[in-house]
């Protein structure tokens, strides 16, 4: 499966949080390291899963089934969103 970077999601993280996240920092809850959400790698299939840079753990999954979005952050410390 081929990686893509966070960026390739941006439009649906702006559905999410109502605005860019790319450049929104956060914290990799398995190897401590902060990046921002634009540098993720990403993987479509069933769902959106964003992994870190750095471990390649698994910082967010995003499911989308009729309309209505999911998310889990749980591999994610803290996430600076810019209001």
């Amino acid at each position: 499966m081929t990686a893509l970077d966070g960026n390739a999601i941006a439009g649906m993280l702006q559905t999410a949080f109502g605005q860019d996240m790319t450049a929104a920092p956060g914290t990799c809850a398995g190897c401590g390291a902060a990046s921002r959400l634009g540098q993720a790698r990403v993987y479509r299939g069933a769902g959106t899963v964003l992994r870190c840079p750095n471990c390649e753990g698994v910082l967010m999954v995003i499911i989308e089934n009729g309309g209505v979005m999911g998310i889990d952050a749980q591999g994610l410390t803290d996430l600076h969103v810019p209001w």
